[in-house]
């Protein structure tokens, strides 16, 4: 179902909206068009079978699934696998030094961690996008900070 992974405002959305309709188990493995996008090809994942549907627009949802099992035993995580950062690992004990961590900082030292895989995050674009510049300035003020 959608409430896994979708905000309950955006779900409502959904569901009042009667153009749009969702399909779970499907994916989408084409799309088709001469000069905009004008059909999709899905396969259900159960059974296999191919369909080719209309369609005037793709909306895809990133951020749902953080796939950080490559950073398993290096950052902390939480139950989901999204990055513990800032004070996030004070409360969870993840933080090695005597400072504390800095905004954005996982539980590696000047490693940080920016928008939809942080723990807590908004998961929103722009949110993202200022989060990226924030972990900018945290890395120059990291340096800055560091001995030589």
């Amino acid at each position: 179902g959608l409430s896994a992974t979708m905000s309950n405002y955006l779900i409502t959305e959904i569901s009042k909206t009667p153009n749009i309709r969702v399909r779970a188990g499907t994916e989408v493995t084409g799309g088709q068009g001469q000069c905009s996008l004008e059909t999709l090809t899905l396969r259900e994942r159960g059974s296999g079978a191919t369909e080719t549907v209309p369609a005037a627009a793709l909306f895809v949802m990133i951020g749902a699934e953080p796939r950080t099992g490559w950073l398993d035993g290096r950052v902390q995580r939480d139950g989901q696998g999204f990055i513990l950062t800032g004070r996030d690992l004070d409360r969870a004990g993840g933080w090695p030094l005597e400072r504390p961590p800095l905004l954005l900082e996982t539980s590696m030292p000047g490693v940080f961690a920016a928008g939809d895989v942080r723990h807590r995050s908004i998961k929103r674009v722009a949110s993202a996008v200022g989060e990226g510049a924030t972990a900018i300035q945290l890395v120059h003020e990291y340096l800055q900070a560091s001995p030589r």
